[in-house]
């Protein structure tokens, strides 16, 4: 038909026909059309799951339907350029704005700390498919599509850098009230360490996105982010800190959270990048805490044993040379050890309440 003079009753058939198969078949895949309003009063459950099926659509979409509908209009058209590219353009943009439309909800919807991890999935999928997006959306009748996609994985960058920047001031101001009464590591400490643990599985992913809007190096970016987060829980764990009545406790309260950090980072690539120096600075960090703590627990306890405040007007401590003077020395000895054994008793009972999760912390 297109060589025998046909071509604009081609031109109109194949878009009616073929742009209606194109979305009969992103509906039968599953993809819906769904605006920031839809996305906002989503559960997180919900809208997760819908965001990791978007990313499988995407693939199917560009590897196989647009890739495939690419090579009929090529072989239906074949020496019509320019029909061949605005049939190719009529048909996949309507399908093409649908995909895109979903992922511009999500990067213009409420940023929560939560959807950085998928907001660096919608941005690696967006990267992975750009090389094809630009073969296959290659003429200028397709130029508005290739743009929005540019956009899009712009947008995404920019959404996922900037909930990075909410999750560290979030943590930083964190001011839950959650009380940890026996000193033990506190549920923002662990929630911190493993959510930095998750952002490490997706390393090479952030410094891409950090590239997007800096020209520094990409490692020294992801380091100074780090640092930030881990100096941000620091100050913030310093703060909850000062609830506890008891200075001792205080101190416990510090070991056991900054040893679990320091643990952490040992344990993790997170050690590669902050490096030795930061990991022994840390360690001595612990170290001064514990030695605090114990400093604190039993410095009264520990007057009680010296022998300042026990000798008689003589000079004579215990002789019996001193009459009676030996007799109060003696008192005075016995008044000691009972004030020491009713202070160890309360100290016991006090701090048995309390906690050193790691053996490791517990046995130094």
């Amino acid at each position: 038909m297109a060589h025998a003079g046909h071509q604009q009753q081609l031109f109109t058939i194949y878009r009616e026909i073929r742009a209606a198969i194109l979305e009969q078949s992103l509906r039968k895949l599953g993809v819906e059309k769904l605006t920031k309003d839809d996305v906002q009063r989503m559960q997180w459950e919900v809208l997760e799951a819908k965001i990791g099926n978007w990313i499988h659509f995407m693939r199917i979409a560009v590897k196989l339907l647009f890739a495939g509908e690419r090579k009929v209009c090529d072989q239906i058209f074949e020496g019509v350029d320019s029909l061949r590219e605005q049939c190719f353009a009529d048909v996949t943009e309507s399908c093409v704005a649908v995909l895109l439309s979903f992922g511009e909800a999500i990067a213009k919807s409420k940023r929560s700390p939560e959807k950085l991890f998928v907001l660096l999935d919608m941005y690696e999928i967006m990267r992975e498919l750009q090389p094809e997006m630009e073969s296959i959306f290659e003429s200028k009748y397709c130029m508005e599509m290739r743009e929005s996609a540019v956009v899009l994985t712009k947008r995404l960058a920019q959404t996922a850098q900037e909930t990075f920047g909410d999750f560290e001031e979030a943590v930083e101001k964190d001011a839950t009230k959650t009380a940890v009464l026996d000193g033990t590591v506190h549920p923002l400490t662990s929630y911190v360490i493993n959510y930095v643990k998750f952002l490490f599985d997706y390393q090479s992913t952030l410094k891409q996105l950090f590239q997007e809007f800096d020209e520094g190096d990409a490692d020294s970016l992801l380091t100074s982010v780090t640092t930030r987060i881990m100096q941000a829980l620091q100050t913030n764990l310093d703060g909850k800190s000062k609830q506890y009545k008891d200075p001792a406790l205080t101190q416990l309260f510090l070991m056991n959270n900054i040893h679990y950090i320091v643990r952490s980072v040992r344990r993790s690539e997170a050690k590669d990048l902050l490096g030795d120096d930061w990991v022994q600075i840390h360690r001595r960090i612990v170290q001064q805490h514990a030695n605090q703590y114990k400093r604190i627990s039993w410095s009264k306890i520990l007057q009680c044993l010296t022998i300042q405040g026990l000798s008689s007007s003589s000079g004579n401590q215990f002789g019996g040379d001193s009459g009676g003077n030996s007799g109060v020395s003696r008192a005075m000895v016995k008044e000691r050890f009972r004030t020491f054994n009713i202070q160890f008793e309360e100290l016991h009972q006090r701090q048995s309440q309390w906690t050193v999760p790691d053996s490791e912390l517990r046995e130094s």
